[in-house]
């Protein structure tokens, strides 16, 4: 029987094969400078923090080791929004919370520390995040372990960067809200019948029709966006092709990485409910 630790590393592993999720890196179809395998090695890689996690070492160290060694593969960043997600999903399994309530409370107790642990990670990896504004330009996440200071003078806990960052990023979205999204979407994975890559695929695409992609916002603005959640409800509604949307969204760029991020939290806690693999 797998622990709270394997089951996210599987997690990590089945959303990279659900296929086909428009714009997004799955058995078929690669980015240009991101491939298939690389994500297979990043949640390899990140299974170190993920057993941190489940040991009981803080939210933010646990965090920043499994960046840390999912950055340890040629690709860059694969999976840092799914770990956000999953290191905290993790935490709260393996002490019984595994619920929204529970999850929220786990959240709710992160501390300065793990603020910085947070930020810490981002000197492994190059993530996409819009600018900060004028007065928040000492917090900018780019400025990783250059900005600790400035997190413990204000005494800022993990989960009060990611209340700064709910109103524009999903996953900081997801903290605030007791991973209402990851639960539901877990739900739909252990309803759904037939392969799992397929039900992967279908979820991404009913997350991606009811809300705006967070990733393709910041990359890509908001009328990409937009245009994503309409033609995902396309699919959904049988008017336009799934596969055949993969492939344009993949050649135009547009990757609807947040997406992608909430289904792995929504495969986590599937698996812990009894998703059989």
């Amino acid at each position: 029987m797998r622990d709270p630790a394997e089951n996210a590393q599987l997690a990590l592993l089945l959303e990279v094969t659900g296929t086909p999720k428009p714009g997004n890196v799955d058995r078929r179809r690669d980015h240009e400078n991101l491939r298939f395998e690389q994500f297979m090695a990043g949640a390899v890689g990140a299974f170190e923090g993920l057993r941190a996690a489940a040991d009981g070492e803080p939210i933010g160290r646990a965090f920043e080791r499994a960046v840390e060694g999912m950055a340890d593969q040629s690709g860059g960043n694969t999976q840092f929004g799914a770990l956000l997600l999953t290191v905290p999903l993790v935490r709260a399994a393996a002490t019984h919370r595994l619920t929204p309530e529970g999850v929220a409370e786990t959240v709710r107790r992160t501390t300065v520390d793990d603020a910085c642990g947070f930020y810490r990670a981002f000197e492994h990896v190059d993530v996409a995040v819009d600018d900060p504004p004028e007065d928040l330009a000492a917090l900018d996440v780019r400025r990783g372990t250059a900005a600790v200071e400035t997190l413990r003078r204000r005494e800022m806990t993990l989960y009060d960067v990611m209340e700064r960052s709910a109103d524009h990023d999903g996953v900081a979205a997801e903290w605030l809200s007791g991973f209402e999204r990851s639960f539901e979407a877990a739900t739909w994975l252990l309803e759904n019948s037939g392969p799992i890559d397929r039900r992967v695929s279908r979820t991404f695409l009913r997350l991606l029709a009811d809300e705006e992609d967070t990733f393709v916002v910041t990359r890509n603005g908001a009328d990409a966006a937009a245009e994503a959640t309409e033609r995902a409800r396309a699919v959904l509604d049988g008017a336009e092709d799934a596969d055949a949307l993969a492939g344009e969204f993949v050649d135009r760029d547009i990757n609807p990485g947040t997406t992608a991020d909430i289904v792995a939290g929504a495969l986590f806690v599937a698996l812990e409910r009894g998703l059989v693999v």
